[in-house]
């Protein structure tokens, strides 16, 4: 309970007396840890919009990062809030090597805590997050009943086998057309709608616009239209009219760049949200005119042709990738190159289509790669040389991912295949790694690491070899 409250002359931050004790928060700035409670060993990142006050209830958004960072959490949707008058707030200590349950009873003491020092509004409780932070997010209204949304960004939902359609929440999803993810979430919107749960999916590709924040900020404008439609809080058809006057405006913008698939979507997704609020009949027009237009069914054919063959090149990859892992078929590392480069190969006669699709073929293999890593790193006896052989698809697939090089030296080395390992040495220095710390540190290579065969090569690339050798 706040029994007492006292603003700076400057409203710039504020003091709050909260059961005997004093919390300072500032306003537009984010407080990276306010403390949970003195017993408690947990924090979290608080964000205040510019003009918050105490005198009214104020809607919040509770943004996860499944590493505990929860500052880069806020930042990546401050500007959405500070727009539409939301707080945020994120746990610094949900971590995905932490049980469910755990990162759950963290979440709900941070909640709570959120509760008892600001004036939230409790019929504006949302979640949200990227990738598997998303997945996340998704879960807990499933056991906290109180939150009302989720905005899932790039990440699909964690399962829905456990929704309830007596106990729904709005969805908003949003993905980039090259993320591998984009499937998932498609099949996703597919049973949020047959069980009737009010959702929306946006499309975006980070090359144009509407970027990823537009429609973080879209997606909290429609938080603030349902919660009114719903009478949650008072209607005001000024703030309606006028976002519905700037999406009608971004629709006009993609028809006139020709980019009519997303204006189509676009138009279905808006009509969910604005039907029964204000007059819709602008966004009917728009949607019979692209239908008619011959580009956009020659676009929608060229569409469904390349999703047909991306659905079954990842079930030829993923087939491929359990054979091989269950015959520790190295001799197919040529083969998984070769996918690669066909990926990365772009022809100018191909379509729009066809490199969105290449682009999320590669992030579906990745996916595949790290899948099947830790499910062998999970079995009680651990599959070494399935995790070499991930270990070395990884640094085909991701070349820049430094941990799959680091993994095949070390098992190589346990297992006392030092030219395996010296050659993967010299492959992860080529691609810039520069640590020569943690390359002396890489398990299981206590013997190799005095070898001059590894100072030689650590030499070579990073003039900071830790042992030399006397020639004579």
């Amino acid at each position: 309970m706040i029994k007492k409250i006292v603003i700076s002359l400057l409203f710039v931050s504020f003091n709050l007396v909260v059961h005997g004790q004093s919390l300072t928060l500032k306003k537009g700035a984010i407080l990276e840890n306010v403390i949970i409670s003195d017993s408690i060993s947990e924090s979290f990142s608080l964000y205040l919009p510019t003009n918050f006050e105490v005198t009214k209830k104020w809607p919040v958004v509770f943004v996860f990062d499944s590493n505990g960072r929860g500052k880069q959490a806020v930042q990546m949707f401050m500007a959405a809030a500070e727009k539409n008058g939301y707080i945020l707030a994120a746990p610094n200590n949900i971590n995905d090597s932490l049980k469910i349950e755990e990162n759950v009873l963290v979440t709900s003491r941070m909640m709570n805590r959120v509760f008892s020092i600001l004036p939230i509004e409790g019929r504006q409780i949302y979640t949200a997050g990227f990738s598997d932070s998303a997945k996340f997010a998704s879960l807990l209204p499933v056991f906290i009943t109180t939150i009302q949304g989720v905005l899932s960004i790039n990440g699909s939902l964690a399962n829905t086998d456990i929704l309830n359609s007596k106990k729904m929440f709005h969805y908003i999803g949003v993905i980039d057309v090259n993320d591998y993810n984009l499937k998932e979430m498609q099949s996703d919107e597919k049973v949020l709608n047959a069980l009737r749960y009010p959702n929306q999916l946006f499309v975006y590709n980070q090359m144009d616009k509407p970027t990823v924040y537009d429609y973080i900020n879209t997606s909290l404008e429609i938080f603030t239209i349902s919660a009114m439609a719903k009478n949650s809080i008072p209607l005001d058809s000024s703030f309606i009219n006028e976002k519905y006057q700037d999406k009608v405006g971004l629709i006009q913008n993609l028809i006139n760049q020709n980019r009519l698939v997303s204006a189509y979507d676009l138009t279905l997704e808006l009509m969910e949200v604005y039907r029964g609020v204000c007059d819709i009949s602008d966004l009917k027009n728009m949607q019979k005119s692209i239908r008619k237009n011959r580009a956009y069914k020659s676009m929608k054919q060229t569409e469904a042709a390349v999703a047909f063959n991306e659905s079954l090149k990842r079930e030829d990859y993923d087939y491929a990738m359990y054979e091989d892992i269950a015959s520790y078929n190295f001799n197919n590392l040529g083969w998984w190159k070769y996918q690669k480069e066909e990926l990365e190969r772009q022809n100018s006669k191909d379509s729009m289509f066809k490199l969105q699709m290449n682009n999320r073929l590669k992030g579906f293999i990745n996916f595949l790669v790290d899948k099947n890593t830790l499910q062998l790193q999970a079995e009680k006896e651990a599959d070494e040389e399935g995790l070499v052989l991930l270990g070395m698809l990884k640094t085909i697939t991701n070349p820049k991912d430094f941990e799959g090089y680091k993994r095949v030296i070390s098992l190589s080395s346990k297992n006392e295949d030092y030219s395996t390992a010296l050659f993967y040495l010299e492959e992860l220095l080529k691609v810039g790694f520069t640590d020569t710390k943690a390359l002396y540190e890489i398990e299981h290579t206590g013997l190799l690491r005095i070898a001059p065969e590894f100072n030689e090569i650590v030499e070579k690339y990073l003039k900071d070899a830790r042992y030399t050798i006397d020639e004579q």
